[in-house]
């Protein structure tokens, strides 16, 4: 498993990956997230599923990339469509040998960039049969592998027009709360920043020791912010001690009152 996560907001791109390889029961680190095209053409791609089905579809992609395009795609559809070219390709030479060992074709990949004819930087999902979707402004996010326990944040607090400087804390956060639920999702993770003042790309990586004052913060406010929620309807029904005066004088028993 894995959990890879594409942002688009105003200001640009940012695409977060995890490192964590699971094989059996051997973990070992490796990058989901790459760059590939010349320099002022670099688009990234991140992917979830089998190992061997993202280097050689990625192999294949780059291949025809330096033979057809040596000055790189000149949009990220042209680069979306090399890359569903490719994959199906793969799917034509591997699925039945995979269906024989028991295992999917599973290859989802998120693509990310801007290139020359893009008038904006775009982002789009390619799923394993080689169709595609693109991100929009009303949900600026994809993600693939484990996706469940890192969706909630974003869905709550992220928008287009959110700043890059919070779009990465939810990113972070995001991950976050999908490595502390899923032991296959788990650090290093690559972080790649396209903004759209100076049109290039970044790049970092960070481990476990690298993010402790981001986690402690959050493990702990998180608790603090429940703590000082306002108390719900359920208190005084549920908890002994919290019934008001008037009901503990009359010793009524508190009933759940129906929604008006």
């Amino acid at each position: 498993m894995t959990y890879c996560l594409g942002i688009t907001v105003r200001e640009g791109l940012i695409c977060l990956a995890d490192g964590r390889v699971t094989s059996g029961n051997q973990v070992t680190n490796a990058r989901k997230a790459t760059l590939h095209g010349p320099e002022g053409r670099k688009i990234v791609i991140m992917t979830s599923g089998l190992r061997s089905l993202r280097d050689k579809t990625l192999a294949y992609m780059d291949r025809t990339q330096r033979k057809e395009r040596s000055s790189g795609f000149t949009s990220m559809l042209e680069a979306v469509d090399a890359y569903s070219v490719a994959l199906r390709r793969v799917a034509e030479e591997d699925r039945d040998f995979l269906a024989h060992s028991d295992l999917a074709f599973n290859l989802h990949a998120v693509i990310s960039g801007r290139l020359f004819e893009d008038p904006t930087p775009s982002m789009f999902l390619v799923y394993p049969e080689g169709n595609w979707i693109e991100v929009d402004e009303r949900t600026p996010y994809l993600s693939i592998g484990a996706t469940t326990y890192g969706k909630p944040i974003l869905d709550r607090a992220l928008t287009y027009d959110t700043s890059m400087a919070t779009a990465l804390k939810l990113a972070y956060l995001s991950f976050d709360s999908t490595r502390f639920s899923s032991a296959d999702v788990g650090y290093p993770i690559d972080l790649l920043t396209y903004c759209l003042d100076d049109g290039k790309w970044r790049e970092a990586q960070y481990d476990y020791d690298d993010l402790r004052e981001q986690r402690i913060w959050w493990n702990e406010h998180i608790t603090e912010l429940a703590a000082s929620m306002p108390d719900g309807p359920w208190l005084r029904t549920l908890v002994p001690g919290h019934a008001s005066l008037d009901e503990g004088a009359a010793g009524a028993i508190p009933l759940l009152r129906k929604k008006d």
